[in-house]
């Protein structure tokens, strides 16, 4: 499916001018400027990302109650449990709060949903269980925003709750002895984009705070915010949240002191993948690398092992945990692209690709906890909103399903468009799941493509690949790219920074690589300037790349591979296409920009 790129608006006076008051590199002030960011105090702000710009955890709304209650319970020895969720910042903001009131000296337990067993969130059977177990307070992780009823079953139980939570609010809220939520109605928190960790961090730490007695925390709770820290950089960057103003502070804060600061399961997973060795630690190592084998245990229903790994204090078991979740990992991959190669058959034998806004895929068995990273995969290669529903083979139970959005519609807001058809539905805007009874995917699916045909209207959507600038191989030296890094840690709503090469030739044929071959590299040459280029989860890429006659167009990320100490230029390649245009293909919507080195 073709991309079209766009190139972004170019004005050197301006990116210029903010070069020369902020007192940074131009290539640096040109990428901010394409970011939006154009004014000294911005990007100085941006850049520097200081850890004394966090801001205060009693801004918060419902913090002080919350914390309140907590210490309350500390205090009298109440039975106190962590509710949590079973992805990785579910995990992570479990292990969080876990720790801290460990530390303190509570009485206190977790307990994290069975993906495939459970529901998602706070469930009246648990609570249930939890109340015979003669727990008194429950504090809820990354979950309990929408529990209403729920929080009224709580209150029958004769236990209190607190919602520490960060998914969007609904019309109504449940009644908990205090919600903690930066987006909480009637609040003034300005940063709406803490993860679940990232809150259950600032109660953390509002906790050591108070317990010190004073804003600066003693020489213990210091040593152990550091290592939460980690913690709640693991789950921002696992939670796609954007990562800006806050999370970025934390998570770049966080790469700096990781491997040292790191609890100790998390050190071994550092070095079962290898990112112990190296010299600094990326967004991307954390994102490709440590929170796909936390986020396997959760989705394999072994959530409950991922927090263990997170917060044991035992190195033997810690090298266990790590070395089961790194196995579970290879399991979850497998499956994957199992069903991704099912779903994509299924998709090109019984829909017309040309015409679908949207694509609703169903089968019986389809592992409920892959079924979510398919639908990210078939988003991506189909470029349009994806739904991927599990049917139970029995038939005793509801069809489970997974969506994301290619960044086309609002999935939150289709799915409750479409909820007539569900049993029910939630998530976020980009990624959503729902649950629906398998006689009714048929209306579901109509109704679905109908709310997107009426957003996009009629043309087929086509993915818009933003492009920063155009630049040559020979000015991507190790030096210039090293100055890129400074915009990192880039994810969501910070990308890398996204370069065109024009007129490029093939130096060394295509070739897959990796486990099952899902990627390709290769190598091209511009100019006399030969770099790698690898192309993640493309392997069809492999032959028409080969078979091509002529020179290439190259949109590609530009990033630093580093072995053994060796650093090198190599290129994250997002697209490619012939250097001479056909005249139907897509064009740029505005003048391109030349890169500035």
């Amino acid at each position: 499916m073709p991309k079209r790129w766009v190139f972004r608006g170019h004005d050197s006076a301006r990116f210029l001018l903010l070069a020369e008051q902020a007192g940074i590199d131009p290539i640096i002030s040109q990428l901010l400027c394409g970011r939006g960011i154009a004014e000294p105090a911005a990007a100085k702000f941006f850049l520097e990302a200081k850890f004394s710009d966090l801001r205060d955890p009693c801004m918060l709304p419902g913090m002080e109650e919350a914390c309140e209650r907590i210490l309350r319970a500390v205090r009298d020895r109440e039975p106190i449990a962590i509710y949590g969720d079973y992805d990785a910042d579910g995990m992570t903001a479990t292990a969080i709060l876990l720790s801290c009131l460990e530390m303190l000296g509570a009485d206190v337990a977790y307990f994290v949903p069975n993906r495939l067993e459970d529901s998602y969130g706070l469930s009246t059977e648990a609570l249930e269980r939890l109340s015979q177990r003669g727990r008194k307070l429950i504090i809820s992780v990354d979950c309990g925003i929408s529990a209403v009823a729920e929080a009224e079953a709580c209150r029958q139980l004769g236990m209190d709750l607190i919602i520490t939570d960060h998914h969007p609010c609904g019309e109504s809220l449940p009644e908990a002895n205090a919600i903690v939520h930066p987006m909480l109605p009637g609040g003034n928190y300005p940063f709406p984009g803490l993860c679940g960790a990232g809150v259950a961090f600032k109660i953390a730490w509002r906790l050591c705070q108070l317990t010190s007695g004073a804003k600066r925390v003693t020489d213990e709770h210091r040593a152990y915010l550091l290592s939460a820290m980690g913690l709640a950089a693991l789950g921002t960057i696992a939670d796609v949240v954007p990562l800006l103003d806050e999370n970025r502070i934390l998570v770049r804060n966080a790469l700096q002191i990781l491997p040292k600061q790191a609890p100790l399961g998390l050190q071994c997973l550092l070095k079962l993948t290898g990112l112990a060795s190296k010299s600094s630690l990326s967004a991307e190592d954390i994102a490709f690398s440590l929170a796909p084998r936390l986020n396997a245990a959760g989705r394999l229903g072994q959530a409950q092992l991922g927090v263990e790994l997170l917060t044991t204090k035992d190195p033997q078991r810690a090298e266990m945990l790590a070395q089961y979740l790194d196995r579970l990992n290879a399991d979850r991959e497998s499956l994957e692209r199992s069903i991704t190669l099912a779903a994509s058959k299924q998709a090109r034998e019984q829909y017309d690709l040309e015409c679908e806004p949207a694509l609703v895929l169903h089968a019986p068995g389809w592992h409920l906890g892959v079924i979510g990273i398919v639908a990210s995969r078939m988003a991506d290669k189909f470029q349009r909103p994806v739904v991927i529903i599990s049917c139970d083979p029995t038939g005793q139970k509801h069809a489970t399903g997974s969506g994301r959005s290619a960044g086309i519609v609002d999935l939150h807001e289709a799915f409750h468009a479409c909820r007539e058809h569900l049993i029910g539905c939630g998530g976020h805007a980009s990624a959503a799941g729902l649950r629906i009874e398998e006689r009714r995917i048929a209306e579901f699916r109509e109704a679905f493509c109908e709310f997107v045909r009426d957003r996009i209207g009629d043309s087929d959507p086509v993915t818009q690949l933003h492009v920063d600038a155009e630049a040559t191989f020979q000015q991507l030296s190790l030096n210039t790219v090293e100055r890129i890094e400074q915009l990192a840690p880039f994810g969501a709503a910070n990308p890398r920074p996204v370069l065109v090469a024009s007129d490029v030739e093939l130096h060394e044929p295509a070739k897959r690589f990796g486990n099952g071959e899902r990627h390709v590299s290769a190598r091209f040459r511009q100019h006399g300037t030969i770099l790698r280029a690898v192309a993640f989860s493309q392997a069809e890429w492999m032959e028409p790349i080969n078979s091509h006659q002529g020179n290439f167009d190259l949109a590609f990320r530009p990033t630093i591979n580093e072995f053994q100490g060796f650093k090198k230029v190599e290129l994250q390649l997002l697209d490619w296409r012939a250097a001479k245009q056909s005249p139907n293909a897509p064009t740029t919507t505005t003048t391109k920009r030349t890169f500035s080195t």
